[in-house]
């Protein structure tokens, strides 16, 4: 294999974020101890998997032109949920492909979003059942504004609603902001005349200004009982506080992420920099618009539907549910050494862009990783895995013709294509839930990233590489780094008067 038919499709090292996550991360771990505010585990296996994402010295695919005989080198990814926006791009665009092809049916669609107070935030960012049972009262919110609209409008009872919710945990400065997208079927399901009563969709109306002020009056009041219940009230502050009492660096950092403060670093306690024209906030008037409603902190907005049969547009709202929280491309390095995140929309007071030392920008995306087993989509109603109706709403599973052989479970990966066809049957399948990395990118940008660019040929994985030494022989005989990159090491803290 020739050096010249080797392509390493990214080089991580290269990014701004890779630079600073190297550069910061050592430092801001022993700062963290010597603070005695060590971060839990799984924060740290975090950030150590990103720094190893894309580095081909950690293990690589060979794909391979077989037309031409040129060669790519794939590297593995970190598959993490945090902040890497490779992953994360990943799993949104295999999100969103399921969901319309495996989940929704051809109905309408709208989307629900919640924001929660600046304390509950806090709250629900590392209390996964307390999120759940929080995700859990804003649906039957908004399916018994459903149901009651059905039965209202269409004299339908016993109805049934069906949504998919995803808990984003970021805003748009990298701060730490739980809040719900809910995109639920705009209608109900009732039982049909026929004698197996199968579920026939009733498309509902737009729901007015006063139904959505209703479904968030309703929310907040479930809500602060729930909150009520679980004897989380800010007079026992400590002794409520779970994350506080058994992990108080990653409280600590989760906190000041939400107060939108600076949580590491020279400056830490004060509110974040921001750039932009500054604008009195007296002068502006309270966001609103067609389909919105403010309650006590509560926010909702349900202005946003797909028709029934937009698909393409139906997927676009998926992945923006199901988006990374980091862009790469809007993170800039001032000339001071300091950071620009460029925001998505201004801010009420003029902003533009907020501006973190490295080591807070560190403890910001710390703050974003999720915690272990905290599941970030939810489906509920006629969606959820064991409700009765599910098999009739969702799109229909296929018959295929299998024929198919016993290979030896030792087998190296080329007898497969040479094993012999032995058993042939009739099986019943659902749709391939995991897709590939070649189909991912051509349903996203239209581009088969498996096509080789020199003869238009189709390139095929060839072999799989996970041994380091392997890996290092091969990358030093094609002339590329075969080491990982280094990080740097801890430094002092400053004292006060350098």
């Amino acid at each position: 294999m020739a050096a010249e038919k080797c392509y390493q499709p990214r080089n991580p090292e290269r990014s701004l974020l890779y630079q600073v996550v190297a550069g910061q991360l050592e430092t801001f771990l022993a700062r963290r101890r010597e603070l005695d505010r060590e971060l839990p585990g799984f924060v740290e296996q975090e950030f150590r998997a990103f720094l190893d994402c894309g580095v081909l010295a950690r293990g690589f695919l060979r794909v391979h032109c077989d037309a031409c005989g040129k060669d790519r080198l794939v590297p593995f990814s970190c598959k993490k949920r945090g902040f890497c926006s490779s992953c994360g791009g990943r799993r949104m665009a295999d999100t969103a492909a399921h969901l319309v092809d495996n989940v929704f049916p051809v109905v309408p669609v709208r989307q629900w979003v919640l924001s929660l107070p600046f304390a509950l935030r806090y709250r629900l960012a590392f209390d996964a059942p307390l999120m759940g049972d929080v995700v859990g009262a804003f649906a039957r919110c908004v399916f018994g504004s459903l149901r009651a609209r059905a039965r209202d409008r269409l004299g339908l009872a016993r109805t049934r609603c069906g949504a998919v919710t995803f808990i984003q945990r970021f805003g748009s400065a990298l701060n730490l902001t739980p809040h719900f997208h809910m995109l639920a079927i705009d209608g109900i399901y009732a039982a049909g005349a026929g004698a197996g009563g199968e579920p026939e969709f009733h498309e509902l109306p737009a729901p007015d200004d006063d139904e959505v002020a209703d479904v968030v009056a309703d929310s907040a009041r479930r809500i602060q009982m729930l909150i009520k219940r679980r004897g989380l009230s800010d007079s026992d502050f400590e002794e409520a506080d779970p994350l506080f009492r058994d992990n108080p660096g990653l409280a600590a950092i989760a906190a000041a992420s939400v107060q939108g403060r600076i949580a590491a670093g020279p400056n830490a306690g004060k509110r974040l920099a921001t750039l932009g024209d500054q604008i009195d906030p007296e002068a502006l008037g309270s966001h609103s618009g067609p389909r919105c409603a403010t309650l006590a902190g509560f926010s909702l907005h349900a202005d946003v539907a797909v028709p029934a049969k937009d698909r393409a547009r139906l997927e676009r709202l998926c992945r923006y549910a199901a988006r990374p929280a980091l862009a790469t491309d809007r993170l800039s390095r001032l000339p001071d050494g300091r950071l620009s995140y460029r925001l998505k929309r201004p801010w009420r007071n003029g902003a533009t862009e907020v501006v973190f030392e490295p080591e807070d920008l560190v403890a910001r995306l710390a703050a974003l990783v999720p915690a272990p087993r905290a599941h970030l989509v939810r489906y509920q109603g006629v969606f959820g895995p064991a409700a009765a109706w599910r098999a009739g709403v969702v799109p229909e599973v296929r018959t295929q013709t299998a024929r198919s052989s016993v290979v030896r479970a030792d087998a190296e990966p080329a007898e497969y294509a040479d094993a012999p066809l032995e058993i042939e049957s009739q099986k019943r399948i659902s749709p391939a839930r995991n897709y590939s990395w070649s189909q991912l990118m051509r349903r996203v940008f239209l581009v088969d990233v498996l096509q080789c660019d020199r003869c238009g040929g189709s390139m095929r994985i060839l072999t799989v590489i996970m041994a380091p030494e392997a890996a290092r022989k091969i990358l030093d005989c094609l002339r590329l780094p075969s080491r990982p990159p280094p990080l740097a090491p801890a430094r002092p803290e400053r004292s006060s008067n350098s």
